[in-house]
């Protein structure tokens, strides 16, 4: 492993490059010209709606997948095409993916001893380190436990604790948090910050606005295989929506807003719901005034309006 990290470049600036990069599936276009670069200790947040194109960029970086010919298309992972060196950059990355894929037949530690020998990592060294990384996402009691017991809040940081076993310079994950509840999911979101913080590089899909909101530099927001806007999240909500949105839910109102909404207020009928969006919070308190506490919901607007807007609002079936 040493002379993986010496090859691969330890201080390269850019962790990823990505530059026009497309990818098809017969007639699907999965992915299409996307670019971008991720630097070192950040955490680059993909959301988008099912069938985007997050996961297919994610097999990409990891090699899991080759990209399209195309004239302008490079992708670098440390300095190296993952087309080429998918073994290399997999020595230095570790991936938790959509969905969980323990041995159930094994129990937690030696599911994490049998991963570790595909790094050649010692077994003195693997055990300490696998009692490390279980203290460090609160599974220290489960070390003998077969994974039939676990709950699925646990066999996901399980995961992510085999994901960390190598000491991976770049973390995927794809979809970490999807169906576990409130609790866990925030105890995933500090862990995440604290590998961050700690240098790590990291690449997330979610469809979670909070989770992408709370962990994420910057993002990007996909919708069939292109991307649509990248930044910071907090600076891209302030740049591209009002602070301020009106949920009117009685649709008994809906007219009676027609004739007293003024500018500087934009209307989007959503599920049966008005949403009244504005900079102006006064405007939006007069006007909610005139209806029934149960029937409106003044708030500030979030990463979800922003993705709502940018995406649409009709379901996509994958």
């Amino acid at each position: 492993m040493h002379y993986i990290h010496a090859i691969m470049g330890e201080t390269a600036e850019q962790v990823i490059e990505a530059a026009h990069i497309y990818k098809s599936y017969g007639s699907v276009n999965a992915v299409k010209d996307m670019s971008f670069d991720l630097p070192q200790a950040v955490c680059l947040g993909f959301l988008g709606p099912n069938g985007a194109g997050k996961t297919t960029m994610m097999n990409l970086v990891f090699g899991r997948a080759v990209r399209d010919t195309h004239p302008e298309s490079t992708l670098k992972v440390f300095g190296r095409d993952p087309a080429d060196h998918e073994i290399e950059i997999k020595y230095l990355s570790g991936v938790v993916p959509q969905e969980n894929n323990l041995d159930v037949e094994l129990n937690v530690r030696q599911n994490l001893l049998i991963y570790s020998k595909f790094y050649g990592i010692p077994k003195m060294e693997a055990d300490a380190r696998i009692d490390t990384l279980l203290e460090f996402m609160e599974l220290s009691d489960k070390t003998g436990a077969r994974i039939r017991e676990l709950s699925g809040g646990m066999k996901r940081r399980l995961i992510i604790v085999r994901a960390l076993l190598n000491d991976p310079r770049l973390l995927i994950l794809d979809e970490p948090t999807t169906g576990l509840d409130p609790q866990v999911r925030h105890l995933i979101w500090d862990k995440i910050r604290q590998l961050k913080n700690n240098g790590t590089t990291i690449l997330l899909t979610t469809h979670y606005m909070e989770e992408a909101f709370q962990v994420a530099d910057r993002i990007i927001i996909m919708n069939q295989g292109v991307k649509l806007i990248e930044g910071d999240p907090k600076a891209l909500l302030e740049s591209h929506m009002e602070r301020h949105v009106l949920e009117v839910k009685n649709p008994e109102l809906f007219g009676q807003i027609d004739r007293l909404v003024s500018g500087g207020v934009r209307k989007d009928l959503s599920a049966g719901v008005m949403l009244l969006y504005s900079n102006d919070a006064k405007a939006l308190k007069l006007l909610a005034k005139r209806f029934n506490p149960g029937d409106y919901f003044h708030r500030e607007t979030n990463l979800e309006d922003l993705f709502l807007k940018l995406t649409g609002r009709d379901l996509h079936e994958e």
